[in-house]
C-alpha cells in the first residue's frame, strides 16, 4: 500500500489516503477495522476518485509541464518508490486531465505495468503475494517502504538483522524475453533454471516481452529460461538503474 497524508499539519484532523491493490479493498478494510480499537477512525473506501500515474516523457523538459499546484486534482505528489516511476495522481473521477497536466498524453494500464516492469517496480498481490514476499527480497528498502528506526512491527527483528548482516542472496529483478510471451503466459511462481539446469529462482508476473522475477543474484548475468509446455522459453535478467550502487552485490 501507499499512504498519502492530505492534512496540512498537526494541528489539523488527520486525513489519510491510503492506495492499495483493488482485488484485496474488502480484506484491507477488514484488516484496519480490526485494529481500530475503539477509536473515533472513520475507514471507508472513495469510489469517487480515480488514481493516474503521470509517467515522464523521452524528450527532455518533460517534467517543466507538470504544475507546482493542481487544483482540479486532489493530489500530485511525486511516486514515493523511484524517481523514475514519475508522479501519483489522484482526481475527481471524470476530471479533464489535460486541464490538470497540459500536453499530456492518456496512455492505457498496460503502458503502466510495462514501464514498471521495465525499471524492476514491484506492485499488487501479484508481483508481492502476501505471506511470500519478503520485504528486502523485494527492493522495499529502496523505495522507502522500510523503516529501520521507528521500532518494532511484525517481521521487524529478522529484516533489521538481514539488513545489518548485509547479506540479501535473492531479488526481484526485471527480466526481459526475446519475444512477446504467449497469450496464456507464463504460471505464477514458474521455476527459473540456468542454461545448466540449475535453480535459478522464479517467475512473478509480465506483460508482453517484460516480466519480474524473484531471482539468485549469482545468477543475474547468466542466460535463463524456464520450461513450458514442453519448450524452453529463454530470459535475461538485469539490474535497475535507479538502484543505489553496489546493490546487486
Amino acid at each position: 500500500v501507499t499512504l498519502f497524508r492530505l492534512h496540512g499539519s498537526t494541528a489539523e484532523e488527520p486525513h489519510i489516503l491510503l492506495e492499495c491493490d483493488s482485488s484485496v479493498l474488502d480484506s484491507i478494510q477488514k484488516h484496519l477495522k480490526l485494529y481500530k480499537i475503539r477509536r473515533k477512525v472513520t475507514i471507508a473506501p472513495c469510489p469517487d476518485l480515480s488514481l493516474w500515474a503521470v509517467i515522464p516523457g523521452e524528450q527532455p523538459g518533460d517534467a517543466s509541464s507538470l504544475p507546482k499546484n493542481a487544483d482540479p486534482a486532489l493530489l500530485l505528489t511525486p511516486d514515493p518508490r523511484a524517481e523514475v516511476m514519475g508522479w501519483r495522481l489522484i482526481a475527481k473521477k471524470g476530471a479533464n486531465l489535460s486541464e490538470i497536466i497540459p500536453g499530456s498524453q492518456v496512455g492505457d494500464i498496460q503502458d503502466y505495468h510495462r514501464h514498471r516492469y521495465k525499471q524492476g517496480i514491484p506492485e499488487g498481490v501479484q508481483d508481492l503475494p502476501p505471506g511470500v514476499a519478503l520485504p528486502l527480497e523485494s527492493n522495499l528498502a529502496f523505495m522507502n517502504g522500510i523503516s529501520f528506526t521507528k521500532g518494532c512491527y511484525i517481521g521487524q527483528e529478522l529484516t533489521a538483522r538481514t539488513h545489518h548482516m548485509g547479506v540479501i542472496r535473492k531479488r526481484l529483478l526485471p527480466v526481459t524475453f526475446p519475444a512477446p510471451l504467449p497469450t496464456s503466459g507464463i504460471p505464477e511462481g514458474a521455476e527459473i533454471l540456468t542454461e545448466s539446469g540449475k535453480r535459478a529462482g522464479k517467475f512473478r508476473a509480465g506483460a508482453g516481452e517484460l516480466g519480474i522475477a524473484l531471482l539468485r543474484l549469482v545468477h543475474v548475468n547468466e542466460p535463463l529460461c524456464i520450461n513450458l509446455a514442453g519448450d524452453r522459453v529463454k530470459l535475461r535478467a538485469a539490474t535497475p538503474e535507479w538502484w543505489p550502487k553496489g546493490a546487486a552485490k
